[in-house]
């Protein structure tokens, strides 16, 4: 990869990540409050970190991004995994979730098992953790099994809102079928619905299709294209056709964005409505402004606008003081080593075993 082509990519990743737990910071407080109440705290719509209450200062996190650090951790794993020759496997992803599921249940440093995110002590928080994604993995572990699909019929956002690394290899690394379907997976270890697990590939397939150097109009319309060869699709096209379509104003008219394909209809609306790089924060304000789940669509309007524009377009006072944001860079970082320049010293290794 050339040097300028590699570094738009890791202002890529890096965007994508930062921007992602910026909105989720945004939106975190606000969560549950109805667009009233917002409205008359925020008559702009919330545009800087606000508290969300005794120990929750502003610009703090959630767990949306706690678990999308554990994708991008697992990405990372897997690929070291694949480098060994033992070939890439999603259940990596499933034993990342599982790593984030001990930061939610034991003190710290308790969940310190491998590698050094678990290692990150202000990872173990619970921040309103979803208890489909903590009932899911509990059952996973209590019977053996990690790398199966969940059973249960949810479509709960708490798949779609975390799978954003998975569409960040680097151009022409990735198929995008295989993205979308991994995804998928990826979902599915927490969410059984099959619209769960179909706007998780959406959402992925997307954000490859921004890695890939597409505006955002033609990625949107790559990813229609894709889905609509998957049966079951219809409830998730009609969410993107719809945020697409909206008029100015309309976000609560997509839902609450509790479910997956809500939370991607709003993120994507608000990303639509404002474009531009210059809009990054006007965008993130309209995704978090409203009677829903706003951390979650916070969180991918932030992926969206973040793979597209990267880092630089980020507001700079707001990338400064998220909560995590060494750790979130360093990850980012090491996602663009492990698939650009794999060198696997035995020091590699130990941050990143590949299971």
């Amino acid at each position: 990869m050339e040097r300028a082509a590699a570094e738009e990519y890791r202002a890529k990743v890096r965007g994508c990540l930062l921007g992602g737990a910026i909105g989720d910071a945004l939106g975190g407080p606000v969560e549950f409050d109805p667009l009233a109440k917002i409205l008359a705290d925020h008559p702009d719509g919330v545009r800087t970190f606000v508290s969300g209450g005794p120990g929750w200062p502003p610009g703090t996190i959630t767990d949306d991004t706690q678990m999308t650090l554990f994708t991008a951790e697992g990405m990372i794993r897997a690929g070291v995994r694949t480098d060994r020759g033992l070939g890439f496997t999603l259940s990596v992803l499933h034993n990342a979730y599982d790593r984030w599921l001990d930061t939610q249940l034991l003190p710290f440093p308790g969940g310190l098992r491998d590698g050094w995110l678990q290692a990150e002590e202000w990872l173990y928080a619970r921040r309103a953790p979803g208890n489909t994604c903590l009932g899911a993995l509990t059952e996973a572990r209590r019977n053996h099994q990690l790398g199966q699909q969940a059973v249960n019929d949810s479509k709960g956002c708490g798949g779609v809102m975390r799978v954003a690394p998975i569409g960040l290899l680097p151009p022409g690394q990735a198929d995008p079928r295989w993205t979308f379907d991994a995804a998928a997976e990826a979902a599915g270890f927490t969410h059984g619905h099959p619209t769960g697990k179909l706007a998780s590939g959406a959402l992925a397939v997307l954000i490859r299709a921004l890695v890939e150097g597409a505006d955002l109009t033609k990625a949107v319309d790559w990813t229609l294209g894709l889905l609509a060869e998957y049966p079951g699709h219809d409830e998730t096209s009609r969410a993107i056709i719809a945020a697409r379509e909206a008029p100015a104003q309309a976000i609560e008219q997509l839902g609450g964005g509790w479910v997956a394909e809500e939370a991607l209809a709003i993120g994507l609306y608000a990303a639509l409505a404002h474009p531009g790089p210059d809009e990054v924060l006007d965008a993130l304000a309209l995704a978090v402004t409203h009677s829903g789940d706003s951390d979650s669509t916070g969180a991918i309007c932030g992926n969206i606008l973040g793979a597209l524009h990267g880092e630089s377009a980020l507001p700079p006072d707001l990338a400064a003081t998220v909560e995590g944001r060494a750790a979130i860079c360093q990850l980012a970082d090491d996602l663009v080593l492990e698939f650009t320049a794999p060198n696997h010293t035995p020091e590699w290794v130990e941050r990143y075993p590949g299971s």
